[in-house]
């Protein structure tokens, strides 16, 4: 009885399909976990920020932030908690969102526009949970000093002409009780 061996072709087939396989498993794996943690991973967006102590009251000094260069944000619609850059100006704390140019990176990026919905959000620093609300900002003074924190805390530089082309988005993490209808400033 002869046995049919395995051409070349389905060899390459086979490897072809284990090198596309493997790795796009591992991937969908790993983010769907993410999706379901306490928070965000390196890479993949997680779930929500749950542990740490939630921090009440009056408004802390956020001059430490300064020292801070990765923070959790979690935006309560919908849960979904990502890791961004934060600077602290004026003892109000600020976060971007870069490369908001094109309809395709629009849609890369979900989170800003779903903030400029509803902006209550929860953030997550040093191991403590502050309640916030995201209020974007486009225009003003503030602006100014808000770009030149970023680029002197960030091997970046943003400027006031990219938040008004809205290449780059900006937004104040207001305390959560100071804050009604989450609109733009």
């Amino acid at each position: 009885m002869n046995a049919v061996s395995p051409t070349v072709f389905q060899r390459l087939l086979f490897i072809c399909v284990a090198v596309v396989l493997v790795p796009t498993s591992l991937y969908g794996s790993l983010a769907i976990k993410a999706r379901f943690s306490d928070g965000p991973s390196v890479i993949f967006s997680g779930g929500p920020v749950i542990a740490g102590e939630l921090v009440t009251g009056a408004e802390p000094d956020w001059s430490f932030v300064r020292g801070i260069r990765e923070f959790e944000l979690q935006l309560l619609n919908p849960a979904n908690s990502r890791t961004l850059w934060i600077v602290e100006v004026e003892n109000k704390l600020y976060l971007n969102s870069n490369y908001m140019g094109g309809l395709r990176q629009r849609f890369w990026k979900r989170w800003p526009a779903q903030a400029e919905r509803d902006g209550r959000a929860m953030i997550r620093i040093d191991g403590k949970r502050y309640e916030r609300s995201l209020v974007r900002i486009k225009a003003g003074s503030i602006v100014d000093r808000v770009t030149q924190a970023f680029s002197e805390k960030y091997p970046v530089e943003m400027t006031t002409a990219e938040v008004e082309l809205e290449t780059l988005w900006l937004f104040e993490l207001a305390p959560r009780n100071q804050i009604t209808n989450g609109g733009s400033r």
